[in-house]
């Protein structure tokens, strides 16, 4: 699954000694082969830059692998079909590079479990042939002076293999990855080298580290949602957690139950703030203001989607279309017009984008069970229907008749700039997404809110709104997670992992 070709060592090359091929039938055992070969060769790259920025010594090069998983099956298994993973989907030979499995050691036992239950074979641990890169071999409290490099007498990619795009495409994932011939199908939607990537960025973009992160994702486009959420979790905390073991905010600033938040925060807040609500097995809830457009949404939802989380949902603002709407009603997408552009050349404007049953239902009944409408009544303050994604905030500032008649022709009753990049996004990585968005103004009917009316409206609906969202998120956690991970976001031929 390695397509690079590596740097030719200078004289000599140095790496640990080589670890033996291992089968292993227990997925806890075969974890714990994959993490002890992962911390050995990482700490060999650490030790080596030491080394390397002490002395000065360059005659050398210092390359170190990442673990690799692996099975073989030569017949098709009688699996359970109502499965979206677990399994493969021929007869072969199957493989992925793995890392951080310290972070990921509960998905990766589920995932090996289910391939060995559903497949009744044996899985092997081994060294890879890809190195891990440098930069990728130092953990989130490592902090290297800017003035080690002095001592360098060659450039730092002579000496260490570092961070290389070729290996940190999306091509599994996006479908489109061709194994060459004789090298194994991919087990795992990411390579290792993708998910340092990715871990790295997300400490970057949201000032927390990656695991902190929960299965269950809010995103907003309002500072309004993050001082609501804030001060919801703030207030468990406060009343012994309401089920919840630690808040966290940005620069992984924890509040525990009982504990009185602490006074220090941030002096400059990240990109993308993130924030985490968390719960024994990552099952809590992650909030993330992405702020505004389709850009940030689709970066922070490429790099959340290596860990995997169970649903991601998008709660915000949009503009209502209809005249028949009011500011403050909800609406419920179950279908999305693209013109976001974002995703074009990773996901064609042509491939559909399907409502997912399990999310809808659970969004709509928690805005029944928080305004206490239903049925009927309940189509007085909320919709459902298409929600259009543009790229250009002042649209309706340019000529109006084309957009206005496509979004017409697409029966679409509300624009945002995130929620259909956000779900693209869910369906390109398999993540469940849905998408619950409030009427903050009317832009085609002249209604936009005065100063004094915007004030009310957001203290009034914002938190109505955060609370049907965690409400929804409730009624999605309460569900086994291989009935969220729906058949409908998996192509012909998928990887096992989830």
């Amino acid at each position: 699954m390695d397509k690079r070709i590596y740097p030719q060592p200078i004289g000599t090359i140095s790496s640990p000694e080589p670890v033996a091929r291992q089968s292993f039938s227990d997925p806890k055992e075969a974890v714990n082969a994959l993490q002890a070969i992962y911390e050995r060769n990482t700490a060999f790259l650490r030790e080596a830059f030491g080394h390397v920025i002490r002395t000065g010594e360059s005659d050398r090069r210092y390359r170190a692998f990442y673990p690799e998983v692996s099975l073989s099956t030569s017949s098709f298994a009688q699996i359970d079909t109502r499965l979206a993973y677990g399994h493969v989907p021929a007869p072969g030979t199957y493989g992925t590079t793995i890392t951080r499995p310290d972070l990921f050691r509960d998905y990766l036992t589920e995932q090996l479990g289910l391939l060995m239950r559903n497949h009744g074979v044996e899985v092997t641990v081994a060294e890879s042939e890809m190195p891990i890169p440098l930069h990728f071999a130092f953990q989130k409290d490592a902090y290297v002076e800017g003035a080690a490099g002095n001592n360098l007498k060659r450039p730092l990619r002579d000496l260490f293999d570092v961070p290389d795009l070729n290996t940190m495409d999306d091509d599994i994932v996006n479908g489109t990855y061709e194994p060459l011939p004789g090298e194994p199908l991919p087990l795992a939607p990411f390579t290792a080298p993708r998910i340092d990537y990715s871990l790295h960025r997300l400490s970057h973009y949201t000032a927390t580290d990656p695991e902190h992160f929960q299965n269950f994702v809010l995103f907003t486009n309002y500072q309004f949602y993050i001082d609501e959420f804030c001060a919801f979790a703030r207030e468990a905390m406060a009343s012994g957690g309401g089920g919840y073991e630690a808040f966290v905010e940005p620069g992984n600033i924890i509040t525990r139950p009982g504990e009185k938040p602490p006074e220090t925060a941030l002096q400059r807040m990240p990109q993308m703030p993130a924030y985490h609500l968390k719960k024994s097995g990552h099952g809590g809830i992650t909030m993330v203001n992405i702020g505004i457009g389709p850009s940030n949404a689709k970066t922070i939802t490429d790099h959340i989607a290596v860990l995997r989380p169970h649903v991601w949902l998008m709660l915000g603002h949009c503009a209502g279309l209809r005249h028949t709407q009011a500011l403050g009603d909800y609406v419920l997408a179950h279908a999305y017009v693209r013109e976001d552009h974002v995703l074009d050349e990773d996901l064609p404007v042509w491939v559909p984008l399907p409502a997912l049953a399990e999310v809808q239902v659970a969004l709509q009944e928690a805005v029944a069970e928080v305004t206490g409408l239903s049925g009927y009544e309940l189509k007085r303050i909320m919709r459902t229907g298409t929600v259009a994604t543009i790229d250009n905030r002042n649209w309706e500032l340019r000529e109006q008749r084309g957009p206005v008649q496509r979004l017409s022709q697409s029966r679409a009753i509300a624009l945002d700039m995130e929620s259909a990049t956000i779900a693209a996004n869910g369906f390109r990585f398999r993540v469940p997404y849905g998408t619950l968005l409030c009427v903050s103004d009317k832009p085609l009917h002249g209604e936009l809110k005065l100063p004094g009316m915007a004030t009310d409206f957001y203290k009034r609906q914002v938190a109505q709104h955060l609370k049907i969202g965690i409400r929804a998120v409730e009624k999605l956690a309460a569900m086994p997670p291989e009935r969220l991970h729906s058949r409908k976001l998996r192509s012909f031929s998928e990887t096992a992992f989830q």
